[in-house]
């Protein structure tokens, strides 16, 4: 059974910073592309960043240069560093282990962490 559990989240003021982990288990993590996602009230769903296996990193445009994720295949963990945060950050952030092979694939959530970005 695969488990993704976030943690970090909470309530900072417009320029702070907060660093969000996700720690996996029973999942092939090394092999997965690991992913964050936020949905803000009334939005849907939308990725803010992913990791490859390889390290290769991808990030949505309102991030960039501001977010950070990175991966620890030792501790089975993935983390995003948010700097310079916005309001507009404000959303629930979710982790997902995505792994596909040929006609097989793996989609795998955690249960989200709150970020409320405010004055």
């Amino acid at each position: 059974q695969v488990q993704l559990v976030e943690s970090g989240g909470g309530l900072v003021q417009p320029g702070g910073s907060l660093r969000l982990s996700c720690a996996a288990s029973g999942s092939i993590f090394s092999f997965s592309t690991m992913n964050w996602y936020c949905q803000a009230p009334g939005k849907q769903r939308e990725l803010v960043a992913g990791i490859t296996a390889g390290g290769s990193t991808n990030y949505a445009d309102s991030v960039k240069g501001r977010f950070t994720i990175s991966r620890d295949d030792a501790k089975n963990m993935v983390y995003l560093q948010m700097n310079s945060l916005k309001p507009e950050d404000t959303a629930v952030y979710y982790c997902n282990d995505y792994f596909a092979l040929g006609r097989y694939t793996s989609d795998y959530w955690g249960q989200g962490t709150q970020v409320t970005v405010s004055s």
